[in-house]
C-alpha cells in the first residue's frame, strides 16, 4: 500500500527579505517551523531549512533501511546513531550529503557493518530521490 504524506509552506515576501512557515499536515507532530533565507544560507536561530528537513528525512530513512539490511543478514542491530548533513551552496543548490553512523550490531564485524551501510546509503527510498547529489558515508561500529 502507498503512503503519502504531506506538508504545506506559507511564505511572505521576498526571497531574501521575506519569511514563511511550513506545517507539517500529515502527522502534526511537529510545530509549524519558520523558515528564511538567512536561516538557510546563515544561522538558524530557531528557524529550520529545507535543507534540515532533508537531512532529518535521510538519517531517519537510511537508518530503517540499514536496520533491515541488518536484520535480514541475521545481525539486528542493538543500536544504531545516525546523522546526515546537507550541504547547501547559494547559487549551486544542494552540493553534498555525508551521513555518519555508528551501530552496535552483536556479532558482526566493522567490514560487514561498513558494507551493509554502503547498501543502505545506495538503497534507502531518500537516497535514491536524492541521486543528482552525491552522498558520502562515514561508518564505525562501535
Amino acid at each position: 500500500m502507498a503512503a503519502t504524506r504531506s506538508a504545506h509552506t506559507v511564505w511572505e515576501g521576498s526571497l531574501f527579505k521575506g519569511s514563511g512557515v511550513v506545517t507539517f499536515d500529515s502527522s502534526g507532530v511537529l510545530a509549524e517551523q519558520p523558515v528564511t533565507w538567512v536561516a538557510r544560507t546563515e544561522e538558524a536561530n530557531g528557524r529550520t531549512s529545507p535543507e534540515e528537513l532533508i537531512a532529518a528525512a535521510h538519517s531517519s530513512c537510511f537508518s530503517m533501511a540499514f536496520s533491515n539490511i541488518l536484520d535480514k543478514a541475521g545481525n539486528p542491530p542493538a543500536k544504531l546513531t545516525t546523522s546526515a548533513d546537507v550541504t547547501f551552496q547559494p547559487g549551486e543548490g544542494i552540493t553534498g550529503i555525508h551521513i555518519t553512523v555508528e551501530g552496535s550490531v552483536p556479532g558482526m564485524d566493522e567490514a560487514a557493518f561498513v558494507a551493509a551501510a554502503e547498501d543502505a546509503k545506495v538503497n534507502c527510498p531518500v537516497s535514491q530521490a536524492l541521486k543528482a547529489v552525491p552522498i558520502t558515508l562515514s561508518a564505525k561500529l562501535v
